[in-house]
């Protein structure tokens, strides 16, 4: 997929900067040849389609990165975000449980969950949103990207519950898509109000 939208670098920059603050090592750059993941490209695909949003895409941490970095670095995209003004929407792209079928009759499971626990902690943290139960979902989270396979750790996840002001979040997730599997994962669409 072609990758061709404008993008607003002055709050890259201003994201860096507040995170850069906050001790959470970040550059923000325009470097052509590095390439996008489908985490960008696909919500762009179908939503900003029209290239009416500008595009701040950012990177999430990987493996060896704690999820409080990433929460530290949500906050500083609020704060960055505050102070340049802009009306913005942010797009996490992740997933719930993230552990895949084995190759091994994965075809024949690919609507079905890898692991029955993985469904039912799905479903409970599905709960937890649509009660804004933040305090009790922060509480679990570190624990539930690990043993549930989080994709790419659940920092996406990190990132955005830190921008929305972690366990003191007051609302309730708005569900557009219910819970489904996809190849032994868990799925979800959801919007994250604020009040």
């Amino acid at each position: 997929m072609a990758y061709e939208y404008p993008g607003n670098p002055e709050l890259g920059e201003l994201i860096a900067e507040c995170a850069n603050q906050r001790g959470i090592g970040t550059r923000a750059h325009q470097v052509e040849s590095l390439g996008l993941e489908y985490g960008t490209l696909v919500p762009c695909r179908y939503m900003n389609a029209d290239r009416h949003f500008k595009v701040v895409s950012v990177a999430a941490w990987c493996a060896w990165h704690r999820l409080e970095d990433s929460r530290v670095f949500g906050e500083a995209v609020r704060e960055a975000i505050e102070k340049s003004g802009n009306k913005v929407a942010v797009l996490a792209s992740g997933s719930l449980s993230h552990r895949f079928n084995d190759n091994t009759g994965a075809g024949d499971r690919i609507f079905q969950y890898s692991n029955e626990f993985f469904k039912q902690v799905d479903m409970r943290v599905v709960e937890l949103w649509r009660q804004g139960d933040w305090k009790t979902f922060t509480a679990m989270f570190k624990e539930y990207a690990e043993r549930c396979h989080g994709e790419g750790g659940m920092h996406d996840t990190a990132m955005l519950l830190g921008m929305l002001g972690w366990d003191s979040y007051t609302g309730k997730a708005e569900i557009i898509t219910d819970l489904f599997p996809s190849s032994g994962t868990g799925q979800i669409n959801a919007v994250f109000p604020l009040q």
